[in-house]
């Protein structure tokens, strides 16, 4: 297995370099996409997402199980795109949870580390290439609020992680690539 990630901020460019990569590979590309469009807003960001990767690519869904996904799906002769990992992220932590999630304490679900381990301990047993893109959120203040502080910090341990068994790590600012390892 040969991994990518690509971090980078809020429209930082990382999905359109990571979809030129997977381009240029000449190889069969499988989206596997996290989001899902729980408003409008993210209804028409998918739109956009979708109306600019190559229609012969396949695209699966999957906002919750990703290692079953890739392990299903990864082949020696296919790249796998996930787009992105922050999401998928931010799937996890919300599956199950009760209450006023801004007051925390935020309680890390046994289905969320489960999964979360999944993903790190399939990553290095897999064949073929991976691009994985994910939001490099911890550049700013600490967020205000118990979730969404929650959120920062296990984005950042999940690329740090992610990062570690990454052959290659590109961070994109302003459309611009810059090679971290690699």
């Amino acid at each position: 297995m040969r991994s990518h990630l690509i971090l980078g901020g809020a429209r930082s460019g990382k999905s359109r370099y990571a979809e030129q990569l997977a381009q240029a590979s000449g190889l069969p590309v499988t989206v596997l996409v996290t989001a899902h469009a729980g408003d409008t807003e993210m209804a028409e960001r998918i739109r956009q997402h979708q109306q600019q990767r190559p229609r012969h690519w396949h695209v699966l869904e999957t906002p919750l199980a990703l290692a079953a996904t890739l392990q299903a799906e990864a082949t020696p002769e296919r790249l796998l795109l996930v787009d992105c990992l922050t999401l998928w992220l931010s799937n996890l932590l919300l599956n199950g949870q009760q209450g006023d999630l801004d007051k925390g304490p935020i309680v890390l679900s046994q289905p969320f580390r489960q999964q979360r381990q999944a993903l790190l301990d399939t990553l290095p047993n897999l064949p073929g290439k991976i691009i994985l893109i994910s939001n490099e959120v911890g550049m700013g203040i600490v967020p205000m609020g118990a979730l969404a502080r929650c959120f920062a910090d296990e984005a950042g341990r999940l690329n740090q992680a992610v990062a570690a068994i990454s052959q290659q790590v590109t961070l994109v600012v302003a459309g611009l690539p810059l090679k971290l390892k690699g």
